[in-house]
């Protein structure tokens, strides 16, 4: 019985990082937690949460105190809320409603940084002065009104660490919140993040700071990354209850001063590696693409590494496995939408779904035709919304019938504006006012109004792609496929993980990273490697059982005696199809 209730290699080492953050907490000593993946970051804060509620919770609210615990994101916030039952002596919430709860009592300090603010005082230079305008931030949009202006999301950051060189704001900071914990410091704003280390750590005057994170997860070019400081406690939490021991010794290597512990020994997993060098053909030229191979061979090389690992046990389902790719351009190429982002200036506003017309195809109609298709009418109606449910006679239940019948009919031959048309015409579902006036504003436009627009061009090149690039986008920003960006899935875990290891952005090159790695870099390129390095931990950190890489950009032998040092070289295959 003893050896079943043992606690495994992972637990001790995970409750030996967990005393040493009590004991900071007890002996009010700030500190930093680095917990690489898989170490349980979030259980580690929250336990902190608790200790602190039990010790201290009472007082705290008797004299009117909180635990301000900054997350970065609203999904975070939720769940640290959640797991400490919603106490009040815990002010669980994302770094820009933070700063603005602390921010918004000084109107008079805030009206005077205003005008500091390049975008915001372009803005008031069109309608004069700040006057008795209110300054607010709402939904993180930048505008300027008659009675009042809104701040962006930057705007806030900027704002609070102007006020942080004032002594009396940083007393009340103290004064309402004597623990700040922040979540995933290596992404919070780095000028927040010094300002607190610079006016709190440094100083010792002022809270209590924990902040819990990885610094070698860090992906977003905003974020702080690694801090240190002398009065900042270093705590490591060498623990992985996520992989299984063949990938975790392969991080091990790749990160040796965070050696890490795994949580079943026996468990069966792999890491393998397979590269392109065998390629005969023409790879392609250029800064962005060099040394990779051509579109068509990419794919080629992918469609026959997935049947080879399908042979092994692979499952390819989206909630099974994730295919991680560096770039949107090579996952919509895979994908079958390039038509579409090629439209949108900016990516990360269509997987927003910011644009009107693309909101409403993947959010309604989309939706609609799989519930009609699978019989799932309610579903459908749902998603429809109230209006269409006032449907009574026999006819018009044949008339709905109908009219989605053909609209799911029509979608895989059809262009976007030949579907749009269609809904003109049934109205099942309905347009959206905001894609009416749009198509509106395209029908009776003149050419140089239409170029002159950018929504309206975006909007007459979307009319022309074909639908079936429509559907291929809804699936991908509905996590229906096994692909996605290695951004996009930090944080994230998976049975498991290929990744793609190849060109398309400047800002990333493996041959060169692995060549330097781990430390054979000139002083001038560190940030290049850094961000190389963490993005390739990421991404071989995902996965909970197997994990590969394609290595699609050729590998020169210094590279590949990298790769045989951090994976084995019997691990390491040269692959054709």
């Amino acid at each position: 019985m003893s050896d079943i209730l043992a606690p495994n290699p992972a637990e001790v080492a995970a409750q030996r990082a967990l005393d040493e953050v009590f004991h900071c907490i007890h002996e009010k000593k700030s500190f930093l937690l680095e917990a690489g993946a898989g170490a349980g970051k979030t259980y580690s804060l929250v336990k902190a949460l608790q200790l602190i509620i039990e010790v201290d919770g009472v007082q705290l609210l008797r004299r009117h105190q909180r635990v301000a615990c900054i997350t970065y994101t609203n999904v975070a916030t939720d769940e640290v809320t959640k797991r400490t039952d919603g106490h009040p002596a815990v002010y669980a919430s994302t770094i820009h409603s933070f700063c603005w709860e602390l921010c918004k009592g000084f109107q008079a300090v805030v009206r005077s940084e205003v005008i500091n603010i390049a975008p915001l005082a372009e803005k008031l230079s069109e309608v004069g002065e700040i006057g008795g305008r209110r300054i607010g931030y709402e939904l993180g949009h930048r505008r300027v009104t008659d009675t009042e202006i809104l701040l962006h999301h930057d705007d806030v950051l900027k704002i609070m660490v102007a006020l942080m060189e004032r002594p009396k704001f940083r007393r009340i900071f103290a004064a309402r919140f004597p623990v700040l914990f922040i979540d995933e410091y290596q992404d919070t704003d780095a000028n927040f993040a010094i300002s607190i280390i610079e006016k709190f750590v440094q100083t010792g005057d002022g809270p209590l700071v924990g902040l819990f994170g990885d610094s070698w997860q860090k992906i977003y070019r905003t974020g702080a990354g690694h801090l240190e400081h002398p009065n900042l406690q270093l705590i490591g939490k060498e623990a992985n209850f996520r992989s299984a021991p063949d990938i975790v010794d392969v991080l091990n290597r790749i990160r040796p001063e965070l050696p890490q512990q795994v949580s079943d020994p026996q468990a069966v997993g792999s890491a393998s590696v397979f590269h392109s060098n065998g390629f005969a053909g023409t790879r392609r030229t250029g800064g962005h693409w060099g040394g990779d191979l051509p579109a068509d061979d990419v794919h080629r090389y992918l469609s026959s590494l997935r049947s080879k690992l399908t042979t092994t046990g692979w499952d390819f389902s989206p909630d099974k496995t994730k295919i991680l790719m560096l770039t949107h351009n090579v996952l919509a190429a895979e994908q079958c939408y390039s038509q579409i982002l090629g439209v949108f200036e900016y990516n990360d506003s269509l997987l927003k779904k910011e644009d009107p017309h693309i909101a409403f195809l993947v959010d309604t109609v989309e939706p609609v035709c799989a519930a009609f298709s699978a019989g799932r009418f309610g579903d459908m109606f749902s998603v429809i919304g109230r209006k269409a449910r006032y449907i009574s006679t026999l006819a018009e239940k044949r008339e709905w019938s109908r009219d989605i019948r053909r609209l799911v009919e029509i979608r895989t031959e059809a262009t976007i504006g030949e579907v749009i048309d269609l809904l003109k015409t049934t109205r099942k579902p309905h347009l959206p006012n905001a894609v009416l006036r749009t198509e509106r504003l395209l029908g009776q436009g003149t050419r140089e109004e239409i170029d002159a627009s950018r929504t309206l061009s975006q909007i007459e090149k979307l009319r022309s792609i074909p639908y079936s690039e429509l559907i291929a986008l809804a699936d991908f920003i509905n996590d229906h496929t096994p692909f996605s960006t290695k951004h996009g899935v930090k944080g994230a875990q998976f049975d498991n993980v290929l990744v793609v290891l190849g060109r398309g952005w400047n800002q990333y090159n493996w041959t060169q990273f692995l060549e330097w790695f781990p430390n054979r870099y000139s002083s001038s390129k560190e940030n290049t490697y850094v961000r190389n390095r963490n993005l390739f931990y990421v991404a071989c950190s995902r996965p909970k059982k197997n994990l590969a890489l394609l290595f699609t950009q050729v590998l020169t032998q210094e590279a590949l005696h990298t790769l045989e040092g951090l994976f084995g070289s019997e691990n390491i295959c040269s692959f054709r199809p």
